[in-house]
């Protein structure tokens, strides 16, 4: 059994990631300031022994005993991330400090959950880790993008100035159960408004592509990084390389709900990537193999079902 520190674990990705550490037979901590986090989100687990919940800030410093810290608090979609940029901004970098220097102190190993968001509005498709991406240090979403890249920057120093045993992903876009309704990302958006027979509203002209992956395919990859051999730090992306324009997700969803809602087109935000496609040749390499096994229709499917057990 490890001691296992999760920061933002009641989170849609966190809470997913809490269940199947305490399947696996660890104890987890589960460390969240319920900014976008929810505590329904981990109901099914507090009568868990094993499973202990702390509310906090990660801007503040955390003292425990654990063996590994998976860092995944920040907001992350962009109706949350810009509500407050600058605490935004300081989740990831103060967030990384913290966890960094609990990990240093106390020897853990420690994970960053990072994103595509670092390669920004890509010159290069599909991105592969050696991209350095295409970021506006200044824009709207920087708070975010920037944030996440200084905080890969912390990660590789700690672990080059004080030996600190780290691992980088970088998360594709992610769906599933637990996801905010109101969170501002894709398809969350798309399935709320067909469910409520709502207009489904497309930014751009839905030209533009996104690769979607099911939430039990990133927390495998997650755990398998975290197992993997000391010497790989990453960063390693984790997506599903399967590329589908935002008209073709609409679709998809309009048909899987029965939905009558009419699909209307508003303009695109500012730095909002057109294309986005993780080359995943890396993960498959260093990660025992590991690749999507959920593709779109059968992860939407759940979600949809989650979905209208909460609206």
């Amino acid at each position: 059994m490890k001691r296992i520190l999760v920061t933002g674990g009641a989170g849609f990705v966190g809470s997913h990631l809490c269940k199947r550490l305490l399947d696996e037979g660890n104890e987890v901590i589960c460390l969240d300031n319920y900014f976008t986090g929810s505590k329904s989100n981990i109901l099914d687990l507090l009568n868990n022994p094993f499973f202990e919940i702390v509310r906090h800030d990660i801007t503040e410093p955390y003292f425990a005993e654990v063996d590994e810290i998976y860092n995944l608090a920040c907001p992350a979609s962009p109706v949350h991330y810009q509500y407050n940029p600058i605490k935004t901004i300081k989740t990831s970098v103060l967030g990384a400090i913290n966890v960094l220097g609990l990990a240093k102190r106390v020897k853990a190993k420690v994970l960053q959950a990072s994103t595509s968001e670092v390669y920004g509005d890509p010159h290069v498709h599909p991105q592969s880790e050696t991209y350095w991406g295409n970021v506006n240090p200044i824009g709207l979403r920087s708070c975010y993008d920037e944030g996440k890249r200084c905080a890969e920057t912390l990660f590789v120093d700690y672990h080059l100035q004080n030996n600190v045993d780290i691992k980088i992903i970088r998360i594709f876009n992610t769906y599933g159960p637990n996801m905010n309704p109101n969170d501002g990302r894709v398809v969350s958006n798309f399935i709320v408004q067909a469910l409520k027979d709502e207009d489904i509203t497309i930014f751009g002209d839905g030209s533009q592509t996104r690769s979607f992956q099911y939430v039990d395919d990133l927390v495998e990859g997650m755990i398998r990084m975290m197992n993997s051999e000391k010497e790989f730090l990453g960063p390693v992306n984790l997506g599903n390389p399967n590329e589908f324009t935002m008209i073709e997700l609409a679709e998809k969803i309009l048909q899987l709900t029965g939905s009558k809602s009419k699909i209307v087109y508003m303009s695109l935000p500012q730095d909002d990537p057109k294309q986005r496609q993780p080359d995943i040749s890396l993960a498959q390499e260093k990660l025992k193999g590991w690749k999507p096994n959920i593709e779109l229709e059968e992860g939407l499917v759940k979600t949809i079902q989650y979905f209208k057990g909460i609206i």
